[in-house]
């Protein structure tokens, strides 16, 4: 067993833990599932009557208490009937056996001490000995399976480690990671808001859209430097290109879809037809009719398609979460349309612009490389020689890689990127995806050397992913100090005193015609408040200008992180800023 399946071993027995000791605190509970997740575990449960956190350290004590004669887990092989009978009053495990029936899957429970629990397994061997240290952190509620139509339940979420200092670590960085909650900071440096009337869908005030411009001009610069053209297409397409796709078949439940009536006649009440549309959730479909509309030939090959509008997807309101998880967003998209024997080197292409999109942020990462799935579409040679292919990439790249044996997409391998922020966390950002299938879905061809129609395969690739997500994540990494080439403002004037603001607004209208973007204190405040405020808005720079800076027609800099840099002649103070902002420092 390895590290993390190891801890995710552990963290699934201490689910257990935590519902054995809530039906020893409250019996009448009804038990539903119990995942280990990432970072921890959870579990839901149907209470007679509602808990709150303050339960939260009794149940605590009660895990400690039930854990001393966890010394190993048991397990036993029961039938659909027996297994009827045992939970003949819990109708949550009523569902799932009729499931696991269905699918022809062995029905196992799993026993530690004195609880029982429907459970596919993955346990500790001794919990009593290896779960070091756990704790509960909050509640909260979930539909039973993530639908809405369903009942909702008690979630009560926890973590646990094999040690105390593990666990304490962990804590730290949790509270640290509340200082750092985007969503607080978006509110407080007025980067973005959100309103009930749009739930998933960021409301971008103007320093935020500053920031967000500036993220995607970052991307659109790469672009143009890797040999991408850019395409803007239709945001609402007839259901019909789905079918296509495939996706109205796998994904429509994600959609927003609506029926367009067309009405006629001169008294306008007259119904004529009805035609289902669909707001895209993602771009693949638009770039393939793009490179359908004209005959190609292999000198147009690769054919680098980047697309930046904005998608729309149905996600379940229990899981928006701020910019992580939304319902509108836009990608770095971009589509390469390419021959078998062109797949590697335009990898390696990727493998670069990966390097070149994420160095600036000073964020490490490491690559998940997925491999064909059971199910797949396609030829089993092809897949032999695009995992062949990505695999010597991967290698030859010397970035670190994991192998996840199963894991690619059902019409082509991936290669998914896992980065690491400033407290530690991991989260999956870009993806790169290689599809045999939609190209033929379309039936798109280009002409071959030797004069007859060929079938193109396509990367899919978002390197950035979601610029919504991916700013939330920048943040949190920066606790909102972003780097001078990012932040929305990069210098604040402070004049002293009102015969200051000429000179002030002059210096001002110099920096901006170099690019800079700044912006000039004119209010009625002390030096100590202004300087206070625009640190509490984390602007990097700051120009002091009283009476001295005028006569030497000077600025006295200070930074964000409190360093006076002394006094500047304008020309060194703008060469300074506009340096660090090329550097992308």
């Amino acid at each position: 067993m390895d590290k993390n399946d190891k801890i995710n071993a552990l963290r699934h027995s201490t689910a257990h833990l935590l519902a054995a000791a809530v039906l020893r605190l409250w019996p009448d509970t009804k038990v539903t599932i119990g995942p280990a997740i990432e970072n921890g575990f959870y579990y839901d449960f149907d209470f007679i009557n509602p808990i709150s956190d303050s339960d939260l350290p009794k149940i605590e004590k009660k895990m400690a208490e039930t854990l001393k004669d966890w010394h190993e887990f048991t397990h036993r092989e029961v039938t659909e009937k027996e297994a009827k009978e045992i939970y003949a009053k819990n109708p949550y495990k009523l569902e799932l056996i009729d499931e696991i029936a269905e699918k022809n899957e062995k029905i196992t429970l799993y026993k530690a001490g004195y609880f029982e629990d429907l459970c596919r397994g993955g346990h500790s061997e001794n919990p009593a000995r290896e779960i070091g240290a756990f704790k509960l952190l909050s509640i909260a509620g979930a539909y039973w399976r993530g639908t809405e139509k369903n009942k909702m339940l008690t979630r009560i979420y926890g973590t646990a480690f094999s040690t105390q200092e593990e666990l304490e670590s962990y804590i730290q960085m949790l509270e640290e990671a509340k200082k750092r909650d985007h969503k607080k900071l978006g509110r407080e440096l007025e980067l973005f808001m959100f309103d009930e009337t749009a739930p998933g869908m960021a409301y971008w005030l103007p320093k935020g859209l500053t920031l967000y411009n500036t993220l995607y001009g970052f991307a659109r610069e790469k672009y143009q430097e890797f040999g991408y053209q850019e395409i803007a297409t239709p945001q609402i397409n007839k259901k019909e290109l789905y079918e296509t796709s495939g996706h109205w078949f796998h994904y429509r439940e994600d959609m927003f879809l609506s029926p367009m009536s067309y009405i006629r006649g001169e008294s306008k009440d007259v119904l004529e037809g009805t035609e289902v549309f669909g707001i895209k959730p993602m771009n693949c479909p638009n770039a393939m009719t793009v490179f359908g509309f004209k005959t190609r030939s292999h000198h147009d090959l690769p054919l680098r398609l980047a697309e930046t509008t904005t998608l729309h997807r149905f996600e379940l309101s229990g899981t928006l979460n701020g910019l992580f998880r939304t319902r509108s967003f836009r990608q770095d998209d971009a589509h390469i349309f390419m021959t078998l024997s062109q797949v590697k080197d335009e990898f390696s292409q990727i493998m670069r612009m990966i390097g070149e999109m994420y160095e600036p942020f000073n964020l490490k990462y490491k690559l998940r490389f997925g491999t064909r799935p059971e199910e797949f579409m396609g030829e089993s040679s092809d897949w032999d020689i695009a995992e062949k292919m990505l695999r010597e990439v991967l290698d030859d790249s010397r970035v670190e890689y994991l192998e996840a044996q199963g894991e690619g997409a059902f019409y082509g391998p991936k290669v998914d990127i896992l980065m690491k922020d400033s407290l530690g966390r991991e989260w999956q950002t870009g993806t790169i995806q290689l599809d045999f299938q939609q190209p033929k879905n379309f039936r798109l061809e280009y002409i071959d050397s030797d004069g007859k129609g060929k079938t193109p395969v396509v990367f899919h690739r978002a390197l950035l992913g979601s610029l919504e997500r991916f700013l939330g994540i920048l943040t949190e990494h920066y606790a909102g100090n972003f780097p001078v080439w990012l932040a929305p403002i990069q210098v604040m004037l402070l004049p002293i005193a009102d015969r200051h603001q000429e000179y002030a607004n002059k210096i001002a209208q110099d920096l901006l015609k170099s690019g800079v973007r700044v912006e000039v204190n004119n209010e009625a405040e002390t030096l100590q408040s202004k300087i206070r405020e625009a640190t509490l808005q984390k602007v990097p720079f700051m120009g002091i200008i009283g009476d001295k800076e005028v006569a030497e027609n000077a600025i006295s800099v200070r930074l964000q992180e409190g360093e006076d840099q002394g006094s500047l002649g304008i020309l060194d103070f703008l060469q300074k800023v506009t340096n660090t902002i090329d550097k992308k420092k």
